[in-house]
Protein backbone atom coordinates (compact mmCIF):
# COMPACT_ATOMS: atom_id res chain seq x y z
CA UNK A 1 0.00 0.00 0.00
CA UNK A 2 1.26 3.46 -0.90
CA UNK A 3 2.02 5.63 2.11
CA UNK A 4 3.45 8.71 0.39
CA UNK A 5 1.59 12.01 0.77
CA UNK A 6 -1.22 12.48 -1.75
CA UNK A 7 -0.49 15.06 -4.45
CA UNK A 8 -2.35 16.34 -7.54
CA UNK A 9 -0.24 13.88 -9.54
CA UNK A 10 -1.53 11.05 -7.37
CA UNK A 11 -5.15 12.13 -7.86
CA UNK A 12 -4.67 12.15 -11.63
CA UNK A 13 -2.80 8.85 -11.85
CA UNK A 14 -5.82 6.53 -11.68
CA UNK A 15 -9.57 6.37 -11.75
CA UNK A 16 -10.50 6.52 -8.07
CA UNK A 17 -12.53 3.37 -7.48
CA UNK A 18 -15.24 3.47 -4.81
CA UNK A 19 -15.92 -0.24 -4.20
CA UNK A 20 -18.70 -1.96 -2.30
CA UNK A 21 -17.78 -3.87 0.84
CA UNK A 22 -18.37 -7.62 0.70
CA UNK A 23 -19.97 -9.15 3.78
CA UNK A 24 -20.88 -12.61 5.04
CA UNK A 25 -24.46 -13.61 5.80
CA UNK A 26 -24.01 -12.43 9.43
CA UNK A 27 -22.81 -8.99 8.15
CA UNK A 28 -19.18 -9.65 9.15
CA UNK A 29 -16.51 -8.72 6.61
CA UNK A 30 -15.76 -11.28 3.92
CA UNK A 31 -11.99 -11.05 3.56
CA UNK A 32 -11.76 -13.36 0.54
CA UNK A 33 -14.39 -11.58 -1.53
CA UNK A 34 -13.10 -8.10 -0.66
CA UNK A 35 -9.67 -9.25 -1.79
CA UNK A 36 -11.21 -10.43 -5.08
CA UNK A 37 -12.62 -6.95 -5.72
CA UNK A 38 -9.27 -5.32 -4.95
CA UNK A 39 -7.33 -7.73 -7.15
CA UNK A 40 -9.81 -7.28 -10.00
CA UNK A 41 -9.45 -3.49 -9.87
CA UNK A 42 -5.67 -3.63 -9.66
CA UNK A 43 -5.50 -6.04 -12.60
CA UNK A 44 -7.58 -3.56 -14.58
CA UNK A 45 -5.11 -0.74 -13.99
CA UNK A 46 -6.75 0.96 -11.01
CA UNK A 47 -4.29 2.05 -8.32
CA UNK A 48 -6.50 4.22 -6.09
CA UNK A 49 -9.29 2.73 -3.96
CA UNK A 50 -11.61 4.88 -1.86
CA UNK A 51 -13.83 3.13 0.68
CA UNK A 52 -16.80 5.35 1.50
CA UNK A 53 -20.47 5.53 0.54
CA UNK A 54 -20.58 2.45 -1.69
CA UNK A 55 -19.00 0.48 1.15
CA UNK A 56 -21.78 1.74 3.47
CA UNK A 57 -19.19 2.93 5.98
CA UNK A 58 -21.73 5.27 7.54
CA UNK A 59 -23.22 2.12 9.12
CA UNK A 60 -20.06 0.27 10.13
CA UNK A 61 -19.33 -0.74 13.72
CA UNK A 62 -16.07 0.19 15.42
CA UNK A 63 -15.05 -3.46 15.56
CA UNK A 64 -15.65 -3.99 11.85
CA UNK A 65 -13.92 -0.70 11.07
CA UNK A 66 -10.71 -1.85 12.77
CA UNK A 67 -10.90 -5.14 10.85
CA UNK A 68 -11.47 -3.28 7.58
CA UNK A 69 -8.38 -1.11 8.06
CA UNK A 70 -6.26 -4.19 8.69
CA UNK A 71 -7.78 -6.01 5.70
CA UNK A 72 -7.02 -3.10 3.36
CA UNK A 73 -3.42 -2.81 4.52
CA UNK A 74 -2.85 -6.54 4.17
CA UNK A 75 -4.56 -6.90 0.77
CA UNK A 76 -3.74 -3.86 -1.36
CA UNK A 77 -0.70 -4.00 -3.62
CA UNK A 78 2.37 -1.96 -2.74
CA UNK A 79 1.57 0.38 -5.66
CA UNK A 80 -2.05 1.03 -4.61
CA UNK A 81 -3.27 4.03 -2.68
CA UNK A 82 -6.12 3.14 -0.30
CA UNK A 83 -8.29 5.84 1.24
CA UNK A 84 -10.72 4.83 4.00
CA UNK A 85 -13.50 7.15 5.14
CA UNK A 86 -14.70 8.36 8.52
CA UNK A 87 -17.98 9.68 9.84
CA UNK A 88 -20.37 11.06 8.90
CA UNK A 89 -21.02 12.14 12.49
CA UNK A 90 -18.40 14.03 14.48
CA UNK A 91 -18.36 11.39 17.21
CA UNK A 92 -17.66 8.62 14.70
CA UNK A 93 -14.91 10.70 13.07
CA UNK A 94 -13.07 11.23 16.32
CA UNK A 95 -13.46 7.64 17.53
CA UNK A 96 -12.21 6.36 14.18
CA UNK A 97 -9.23 8.75 14.28
CA UNK A 98 -7.96 6.77 17.28
CA UNK A 99 -8.01 3.54 15.24
CA UNK A 100 -6.54 5.16 12.13
CA UNK A 101 -3.47 6.38 14.02
CA UNK A 102 -2.35 2.74 14.18
CA UNK A 103 -2.15 2.55 10.37
CA UNK A 104 -0.19 4.37 7.66
CA UNK A 105 -2.99 5.53 5.36
CA UNK A 106 -1.72 8.87 3.99
CA UNK A 107 -5.18 10.42 3.89
CA UNK A 108 -8.77 9.72 4.92
CA UNK A 109 -12.05 10.99 3.49
CA UNK A 110 -14.71 12.61 5.68
CA UNK A 111 -18.17 11.37 4.71
CA UNK A 112 -20.78 14.13 4.28
CA UNK A 113 -24.24 14.38 5.83
CA UNK A 114 -27.19 16.70 5.29
CA UNK A 115 -28.38 16.54 8.88
CA UNK A 116 -27.30 18.60 11.87
CA UNK A 117 -24.48 20.52 10.18
CA UNK A 118 -23.52 24.09 9.32
CA UNK A 119 -20.74 25.31 7.03
CA UNK A 120 -18.58 26.62 9.87
CA UNK A 121 -19.32 23.50 11.89
CA UNK A 122 -18.19 21.23 9.06
CA UNK A 123 -14.97 23.21 8.67
CA UNK A 124 -14.28 23.02 12.41
CA UNK A 125 -15.02 19.29 12.49
CA UNK A 126 -12.65 18.59 9.59
CA UNK A 127 -9.98 20.74 11.20
CA UNK A 128 -10.24 18.93 14.54
CA UNK A 129 -10.26 15.53 12.88
CA UNK A 130 -7.10 16.34 10.90
CA UNK A 131 -5.40 17.63 14.05
CA UNK A 132 -6.34 14.43 15.90
CA UNK A 133 -5.14 12.17 13.07
CA UNK A 134 -2.05 14.14 12.14
CA UNK A 135 -2.68 13.73 8.40
CA UNK A 136 -4.69 15.74 5.84
CA UNK A 137 -8.19 14.67 4.83
CA UNK A 138 -10.21 14.40 1.65
CA UNK A 139 -13.22 16.72 1.82
CA UNK A 140 -16.37 15.26 0.23
CA UNK A 141 -18.75 18.00 -0.98
CA UNK A 142 -22.05 16.36 -1.91
CA UNK A 143 -24.84 18.70 -0.83
CA UNK A 144 -25.75 22.32 -1.51
CA UNK A 145 -25.08 24.42 1.57
CA UNK A 146 -22.80 21.81 3.14
CA UNK A 147 -19.74 24.07 3.25
CA UNK A 148 -19.10 27.53 1.82
CA UNK A 149 -16.27 28.13 -0.65
CA UNK A 150 -14.44 30.49 1.72
CA UNK A 151 -14.41 27.80 4.41
CA UNK A 152 -12.92 25.31 1.93
CA UNK A 153 -10.31 27.86 0.88
CA UNK A 154 -9.18 28.30 4.49
CA UNK A 155 -8.83 24.53 4.94
CA UNK A 156 -6.71 24.36 1.76
CA UNK A 157 -4.56 27.34 2.78
CA UNK A 158 -3.91 25.69 6.15
CA UNK A 159 -2.82 22.50 4.33
CA UNK A 160 -5.51 20.40 5.99
CA UNK A 161 -6.80 18.83 2.76
CA UNK A 162 -5.17 16.33 0.42
CA UNK A 163 -8.04 16.51 -2.05
CA UNK A 164 -11.68 17.38 -2.62
CA UNK A 165 -14.31 14.99 -3.97
CA UNK A 166 -16.97 17.13 -5.64
CA UNK A 167 -20.40 15.57 -6.16
CA UNK A 168 -23.18 18.17 -6.06
CA UNK A 169 -25.61 17.08 -8.77
CA UNK A 170 -26.72 19.70 -11.30
CA UNK A 171 -29.24 19.48 -14.13
CA UNK A 172 -26.44 20.69 -16.38
CA UNK A 173 -22.93 20.00 -15.05
CA UNK A 174 -21.59 22.85 -17.20
CA UNK A 175 -23.81 25.33 -15.34
CA UNK A 176 -22.32 24.85 -11.89
CA UNK A 177 -21.72 28.16 -10.17
CA UNK A 178 -20.51 26.63 -6.92
CA UNK A 179 -17.89 24.51 -8.71
CA UNK A 180 -16.70 27.52 -10.70
CA UNK A 181 -16.26 29.54 -7.50
CA UNK A 182 -14.52 26.59 -5.83
CA UNK A 183 -12.06 26.19 -8.71
CA UNK A 184 -11.41 29.94 -8.72
CA UNK A 185 -10.71 29.83 -4.98
CA UNK A 186 -8.53 26.72 -4.62
CA UNK A 187 -7.56 25.66 -8.14
CA UNK A 188 -8.70 22.57 -10.01
CA UNK A 189 -5.88 20.09 -9.42
CA UNK A 190 -6.94 19.14 -5.89
CA UNK A 191 -10.52 18.48 -6.97
CA UNK A 192 -11.88 15.28 -8.51
CA UNK A 193 -15.29 14.73 -10.04
CA UNK A 194 -17.17 12.55 -7.58
CA UNK A 195 -20.17 11.12 -9.46
CA UNK A 196 -18.82 8.46 -11.79
CA UNK A 197 -18.33 8.58 -15.53
CA UNK A 198 -21.46 10.56 -16.44
CA UNK A 199 -20.44 14.14 -15.40
CA UNK A 200 -16.70 13.43 -15.62
CA UNK A 201 -16.36 14.67 -19.21
CA UNK A 202 -17.88 18.03 -18.37
CA UNK A 203 -15.95 18.33 -15.11
CA UNK A 204 -12.56 17.44 -16.56
CA UNK A 205 -12.95 19.17 -19.92
CA UNK A 206 -14.51 22.45 -18.82
CA UNK A 207 -13.38 22.79 -15.18
CA UNK A 208 -10.03 20.96 -15.59
CA UNK A 209 -10.61 18.75 -12.56
CA UNK A 210 -7.81 16.30 -11.79
CA UNK A 211 -9.76 13.06 -12.30
CA UNK A 212 -12.91 11.25 -11.28
CA UNK A 213 -14.24 8.67 -8.85
CA UNK A 214 -16.31 5.72 -10.01
CA UNK A 215 -18.36 2.87 -8.62
CA UNK A 216 -18.99 1.15 -11.95
CA UNK A 217 -15.22 0.91 -12.44
CA UNK A 218 -15.60 -2.12 -10.16
CA UNK A 219 -17.30 -3.86 -13.10
CA UNK A 220 -15.26 -2.34 -15.95
CA UNK A 221 -11.87 -1.11 -14.67
CA UNK A 222 -10.11 -1.20 -18.05
CA UNK A 223 -12.83 0.77 -19.79
CA UNK A 224 -13.01 3.39 -17.05
CA UNK A 225 -9.23 3.75 -17.15
CA UNK A 226 -9.35 4.23 -20.93
CA UNK A 227 -11.90 7.00 -20.39
CA UNK A 228 -9.63 8.77 -17.91
CA UNK A 229 -6.71 8.60 -20.32
CA UNK A 230 -8.89 9.87 -23.19
CA UNK A 231 -9.91 12.88 -21.11
CA UNK A 232 -6.33 13.58 -20.10
CA UNK A 233 -5.17 13.52 -23.72
CA UNK A 234 -8.09 15.57 -25.08
CA UNK A 235 -9.75 12.70 -26.94
CA UNK A 236 -13.22 13.82 -25.94
CA UNK A 237 -15.06 11.85 -28.64
CA UNK A 238 -13.59 8.63 -27.29
CA UNK A 239 -14.40 9.68 -23.73
CA UNK A 240 -18.02 10.36 -24.70
CA UNK A 241 -18.27 7.00 -26.42
CA UNK A 242 -17.05 5.21 -23.30
CA UNK A 243 -19.32 7.31 -21.09
CA UNK A 244 -22.28 6.02 -23.08
CA UNK A 245 -21.24 2.43 -22.40
CA UNK A 246 -21.49 3.05 -18.65
CA UNK A 247 -24.82 4.83 -18.88
CA UNK A 248 -27.29 1.90 -18.65
CA UNK A 249 -25.92 0.73 -15.31
CA UNK A 250 -25.49 4.30 -14.05
CA UNK A 251 -29.08 5.13 -14.99
CA UNK A 252 -30.27 2.17 -12.91
CA UNK A 253 -28.17 3.43 -10.01
CA UNK A 254 -29.76 6.85 -10.33
CA UNK A 255 -33.32 5.53 -10.45
CA UNK A 256 -33.14 2.56 -8.07
CA UNK A 257 -30.40 3.52 -5.55
CA UNK A 258 -26.68 3.99 -6.24
CA UNK A 259 -25.30 1.89 -3.38
CA UNK A 260 -27.81 -0.96 -3.65
CA UNK A 261 -27.48 -1.31 -7.41
CA UNK A 262 -23.68 -1.27 -7.43
CA UNK A 263 -23.55 -3.79 -4.56
CA UNK A 264 -25.75 -6.13 -6.60
CA UNK A 265 -24.05 -5.40 -9.93
CA UNK A 266 -20.60 -6.44 -8.75
CA UNK A 267 -22.04 -9.80 -7.67
CA UNK A 268 -24.30 -10.26 -10.73
CA UNK A 269 -21.37 -9.54 -13.06
CA UNK A 270 -19.40 -12.31 -11.34
CA UNK A 271 -16.64 -10.06 -10.01
CA UNK A 272 -17.18 -11.10 -6.37
CA UNK A 273 -19.91 -12.21 -4.01
CA UNK A 274 -20.78 -9.04 -2.12
CA UNK A 275 -23.28 -10.60 0.31
CA UNK A 276 -25.90 -8.62 2.20
CA UNK A 277 -26.01 -4.88 2.75
CA UNK A 278 -25.99 -3.84 6.40
CA UNK A 279 -29.01 -2.27 8.04
CA UNK A 280 -30.11 0.56 7.54
CA UNK A 281 -29.89 -0.44 3.85
CA UNK A 282 -31.65 -3.27 2.03
CA UNK A 283 -31.11 -5.34 -1.09
CA UNK A 284 -32.21 -4.48 -4.62
CA UNK A 285 -35.84 -5.38 -5.23
CA UNK A 286 -36.01 -8.88 -6.78
CA UNK A 287 -38.07 -7.43 -9.65
CA UNK A 288 -35.13 -5.18 -10.54
CA UNK A 289 -32.47 -7.90 -10.50
CA UNK A 290 -32.85 -8.91 -14.18
CA UNK A 291 -32.28 -5.30 -15.33
CA UNK A 292 -29.26 -4.86 -13.07
CA UNK A 293 -27.81 -8.19 -14.15
CA UNK A 294 -28.24 -7.40 -17.85
CA UNK A 295 -26.63 -3.96 -17.52
CA UNK A 296 -23.77 -5.28 -15.39
CA UNK A 297 -22.96 -8.15 -17.74
CA UNK A 298 -23.16 -5.89 -20.80
CA UNK A 299 -20.67 -3.53 -19.18
CA UNK A 300 -18.42 -6.42 -18.16
CA UNK A 301 -18.43 -7.70 -21.74
CA UNK A 302 -17.54 -4.24 -23.04
CA UNK A 303 -14.59 -4.20 -20.65
CA UNK A 304 -13.12 -7.16 -22.48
Amino acid sequence: MQTNPVSPTTLASSVIAVPPLARNADFSLNHQQNARIIRYLEAGGVTTLLYGGNAALAHITQGDYAQLLALLVETAADSSLVIPSVGPTYGMMMDQAVLLREFAFPTVMVLPTRDGVTSDGVATGVRRFVEALGRPAVLYIKYDGYIEVDAVRRLVEDKLLSGIKYAIEQDDPLEDHYLKRLVDAVGSQQIVSGMGEQPAVAHMRHFQLAGFTSGCVCVAPRLSTLMLRALQTGDYDRAEQIRGTFRPLEDLRTVKHPVRVLHAAVALAGVAQTGPLPPLLSEVDPNDVPQVQAAARELLEADG
